[in-house]
């Protein structure tokens, strides 16, 4: 494992350890994160922990050109109970992200300086939000990095069933229309699974993320759900 220092360096992701682990240390600076996020790297650790840079050998994504959304999430989308924006309130998503109580999970890894950094993101236009409202209030949504053809996903939220569901499909159609090859997901949970996220290769997450072009359509990754 690569321990960091203050200079801005990661090593080669095909370095990192069986569990995923690339390197420790460092600093959350914008620079720092926007190097990361920019060659398939991300941050992830508990609050009592050093920090714990990732470059997992399986990659949970959701590919947007053939995602299919599920039966029971349009008759949710036709309901038409919720409202959704794009970047209009990302601090507040964020701290429903940080604040919100998650079954088995004791406190949380969105520290305050996970807040402070990704909100210094948010106002260079690289962090982006999206937001879903119910009567005006808001109920869920979610944050990630915006690199412009692959979006990461970092965390999202509810507070009333549903709401990071919607969040989450509307995100897809949006990048699915503006051309994104992919939503990283990033590590797999059962979730995100159900929401139709598959896991793919780092080497092939690597290739998108560096702007090869990967014919998903016509590959075995495409599943129902």
């Amino acid at each position: 494992m690569y321990f960091l220092s203050k200079d801005l360096y990661f090593p080669p992701v095909e370095e990192t350890s069986y569990e995923g682990v690339l390197a420790i240390g460092g600093d959350l600076s914008t620079d720092r994160l926007l190097l990361a996020y920019r060659n398939g790297i991300f941050p992830w650790f508990n609050e009592d922990e050093p920090i714990l840079w990732w470059a997992p050998p399986e990659r949970m994504v959701v590919v947007p050109s053939i995602y299919k959304v599920s039966k029971s999430i349009r008759n949710l989308l036709n309901q038409n109970k919720f409202r959704v924006t794009f970047n209009q309130n990302f601090h507040d998503v964020i701290l429903g992200c940080q604040k919100i109580d998650r079954p088995g999970q004791d406190g949380t890894w969105l520290s305050d300086d996970f807040v402070e950094s990704y909100s210094k993101l948010n106002k260079m236009g690289i962090a982006k939000s999206v937001e879903v409202w119910q009567n005006d209030e808001l109920v869920g949504g979610l944050y990630g990095v915006d690199l412009g053809h692959v979006f990461c996903g970092e965390s999202m939220f509810s507070r009333v069933p549903n709401a990071s569901k919607i969040a989450f499909v509307t995100l897809i159609k949006y990048l699915k229309e503006n051309n994104y090859k992919l939503l990283d997901c990033q590590v797999h949970n059962d979730h995100l699974e159900k929401l139709g996220a598959i896991e793919i290769s780092r080497e092939v997450f690597m290739k998108v993320l560096k702007s090869e072009e990967i014919n998903f359509a016509s590959s075995n990754l495409q599943h129902d759900h």
